[in-house]
């Protein structure tokens, strides 16, 4: 297996408090072709007192099956009708008790040592969300290619740029969440990008040069950035803030956005061609494990 193993979350004592416990969400919705892969992933990566919550939404396949055959080995689970994919994530949140929260969505996986090297970064510092790398992946899980999460800025990223961080590479503190208003049920496309928005202005989020998990492309997928509803729901929200809370001028604020959107372009079109590594294109995700990926010789060996 590809990558060094991450050290013991027992031993690990930070600057503040202790932060040792990890929840992790999984909303679902007729996705029992790729779920048990999901769930492997993430039972393989749990430690002792970490908990795990699946929440499906009233799925006709054979979800609430394989769900059931885990039942003893999970937190809690639930199958009924919501409201979408955000209202799933309320629930499961409302119920996790740990310290650290994160979701992984169904057909998407935790790499190997994920867990325990996002338990370090939010142990060792006072940093309250830490984002990362990931791997994009096909429905038979090869890799199509790596996708670096770096930016130096997130909250001008996001507000000025509309870029999201790679939420399957997301932790953060629980009381964080809470104090930031939990993720929004309402919301039906861009709920990832609104929660990360209110925690990148108002707390220390800190990007950490780590691939903790695999992004699965396949057919019939809810949140994709480049859907126009996506887009939509992105906008309203990014204008809602810029119009409301922040100080300074339209004319201020729009070349703010020209700036910063010319900056995300350049990220995406250019410096992901920087950022290759092609060596990991078609090798089977369950032989890579946590591990810095960049720069390439980081993820040798």
């Amino acid at each position: 297996m590809i990558g060094s193993a991450s050290s013991d979350p027992a031993t690990l004592v930070g600057s503040k408090a202790i932060v040792r416990r990890i929840s992790v969400v999984t909303p679902n919705l007729n996705l029992g072709r790729y779920l048990r892969a999901t769930i492997e992933s993430v039972l393989g990566n749990l430690s002792t007192g970490d908990e795990y919550f699946i929440i499906d939404g009233g799925s006709t396949d054979s979800s609430v099956e394989l769900i059931r055959s885990y039942g003893s080995r999970l937190t809690g689970w639930v199958s009924e009708p919501d409201k979408g994919y955000a209202d799933a994530l309320a629930k499961g949140f409302a119920r996790a008790t740990g310290d650290i929260l994160c979701w992984i969505n169904a057909g998407d996986l935790l790499l190997p040592g994920a867990l325990d090297a996002a338990r370090r970064a939010l142990t060792d510092s006072d940093v309250e969300m830490i984002f990362g790398d990931d791997l994009y992946v096909d429905e038979e899980g090869q890799v199509i290619f790596f996708s670096r999460g770096y930016v130096k800025d997130l909250h001008s990223a996001m507000l000025y740029g509309g870029w999201t961080p790679l939420q399957d590479a997301c932790f953060w503190r629980r009381d964080f969440y809470e104090r930031v208003g939990g993720i929004n049920p309402r919301l039906k496309y861009a709920a990832d990008f609104d929660l990360f928005l209110r925690m990148a202005l108002h707390g220390k989020c800190q990007y950490v040069p780590l691939t903790f998990s695999a992004f699965r492309r396949h057919a019939g997928q809810k949140s994709i950035s480049g859907s126009d509803a996506y887009q939509n729901e992105r906008v309203n929200l990014r204008r809602a803030v810029l119009d409301q809370q922040l100080p300074g001028s339209q004319l201020e604020k729009s070349l703010r956005r020209l700036w910063h959107g010319a900056a995300i372009r350049w990220r995406v079109h250019v410096s992901q061609r920087l950022w290759r590594r092609p060596d990991l294109v078609g090798q089977p995700v369950e032989k890579l494990r946590c591990c810095q990926y960049w720069p390439m010789e980081a993820g040798s060996g």
